[in-house]
């Protein structure tokens, strides 16, 4: 028993736990909330954040921050939406090229956003944040501020039609995690992530090649916000500036409170899906009980303190950076 208990296995299991805590109470205080139609809701509400939360967990990993992802998101999602117009607008025609070209564009820009980074040796976190801000001037300044509608019947079946009880959106979004954790656990670069994580000097030491390996890492983040700005215009048919809104904010929470270390080298794909489900549940489970928003951000801001603090070996820690 006591083996069980151990600081490791608390990590591990705590997030899986939590979730099913929510789920149990949220159930309890309406029962409204175990419907099929409230899963799917919060099913359609994660996919979009899933798939930032998935780029950002392999920056993460590398001990590295990406604040780009509103701005990836936002650029993304309006050149896409460009293409497709412009490509006839439709899925059954020529407009499916725009799918590799978001893609395209999303690797582009992650591409940007780690030379920035390693090549000026600039924080990631503050090359990413510079990133994100061009990514909302660029978005802007190809719409001007307009919304660029797509309407095309086939394109939005990846929210209206459902299988099991649920859109197909849902199950793009697993299939694509499900490649996020064959590159995760079983490719050299998604080793190599871990490698750098656990500590760049020793990943130096043993012949890895860093530079190369965080700037791999950003264009990877770079595909999945690029799948996630579509899979966010296919809910409301949509493509503006505000795309990416609060993504951010929602992406990192899900990654921390799911148990990926901010100082890298643990966690993963697999522990942020948990993350967006502990996010989702929440603010879902919050609204049926008719709870303001507010109450919501708060919680969760509170709960990112306690995941960070519970997940953090503070007697290896002379000081807080």
């Amino acid at each position: 028993m006591e083996n069980l208990l151990t600081r490791d296995n608390l990590q591990k299991w705590a997030p899986l736990l939590v979730l099913f805590a929510l789920v149990l109470f949220f159930s309890i205080a309406n029962p409204n909330f175990l419907s099929m139609r409230n899963f799917a809701r919060i099913s359609i509400l994660s996919t979009p954040a899933l798939m930032i939360g998935v780029g950002v967990t392999f920056i993460i990993l590398m001990g590295s921050i990406d604040l780009s992802m509103e701005g990836a998101v936002a650029v993304c999602a309006v050149l896409f939406a460009t293409m497709f117009t412009a490509l006839g607008g439709s899925l059954a025609g020529w407009g499916w090229l725009a799918i590799p070209g978001a893609l395209f564009v999303g690797a582009l820009f992650g591409l940007i956003n780690g030379l920035v980074h390693v090549g000026l040796k600039i924080p990631s976190f503050m090359a990413s944040l510079s990133m994100g801000f061009v990514g909302i001037g660029l978005s802007l300044l190809i719409t001007g501020g307009d919304r660029i509608r797509v309407e095309d019947p086939l394109f939005r079946s990846l929210l209206t039609y459902r299988l099991g009880g649920f859109p197909v959106m849902v199950y793009v979004a697993l299939a694509a995690l499900l490649i996020a954790g064959f590159i995760q656990g079983q490719t050299k670069i998604g080793r190599n992530f871990y490698a750098v994580g656990g500590g760049e000097d020793l990943a130096h030491a043993s012949g890895l090649n860093v530079p190369r390996v965080r700037i791999i890492g950003f264009v990877i983040a770079g595909i999945f916000y690029a799948l996630g700005a579509m899979l966010a215009v296919a809910q409301i048919g949509i493509a503006e500036t505000v795309t990416g809104r609060n993504l951010m904010f929602v992406s990192i929470t899900s990654v921390v409170v799911g148990g990926t270390a901010l100082w890298g080298g643990a966690g993963g794909v697999w522990n942020t899906l948990v993350g967006v489900l502990i996010v989702n549940v929440i603010g879902n489970g919050m609204v049926v009980m008719g709870l303001p928003s507010y109450v919501q951000d708060g919680v969760l801001g509170l709960l990112v303190i306690i995941a960070v603090y519970l997940s953090t070996d503070r007697r290896s820690l002379s000081f807080v950076k």
